[in-house]
């Protein structure tokens, strides 16, 4: 029995979950996820609980068992609390501003970046060298996190460029100094 998937999910209040055919609506005070999952699953609700089972013990089965269950339970985490990945910035000149709904990112290039907030995300930028990706849909959030990063990825030799809060970037020796003989 899968671990993950064995564990019922805690729906909480003011969040509403309908399930019909094989597809789960969450509705809470963020806004609403849609999720369908395959038919080799089974996904219930009773007593304010989610509940996933599987209908067999093929292989195939048992991975989808965890996975719809982690889906779901980020569906409802989603749509109450919300989810968010923190990037910086890091280099001589290199900055993030907010221009109404767009993240202008200044990345050493001869022009600015500009990236349009998409529908469900929002960026904010509590200071010039950090940008927070916000959303419901975990999977999106850190879909656009890692495309802002792709903008200019951490260099590997100065460390310069965008890179998730906290992660460390392994700085490689320079071009050794020819020894004298």
């Amino acid at each position: 029995m899968s671990r993950i998937g064995k564990m019922p999910i805690e729906v909480a209040k003011g969040v509403d979950v309908t399930i019909e055919g094989n597809l789960v609506t969450v509705k809470g005070p963020k806004g609403t996820l849609e999720q369908a999952y395959d038919k080799a699953v089974d996904v219930g609700l009773s007593e304010g609980r989610i509940v996933v089972s599987r209908r067999s013990d093929q292989k195939d089965h048992r991975a989808l068992h965890g996975l719809t269950r982690a889906l779901i339970a980020n569906m409802v985490k989603g749509v109450t609390e919300g989810f968010e990945k923190t990037l910086e910035i890091v280099g001589v000149g290199y900055r993030a501003q907010k221009a109404g709904s767009k993240l202008v990112l200044s990345l050493g290039y001869s022009h600015p970046v500009e990236m349009e907030e998409p529908s469900g995300i929002t960026f904010e930028v509590p200071a010039v060298n950090r940008v927070v990706v916000k959303g419901i849909d975990k999977q999106q959030v850190g879909e656009w996190a890692a495309r802002v990063r792709e903008k200019r990825k951490p260099e590997v030799y100065h460390g310069k460029g965008v890179r998730y809060a906290g992660e460390y970037v392994i700085h490689k020796e320079g071009k050794a100094a020819k020894s004298k003989k």
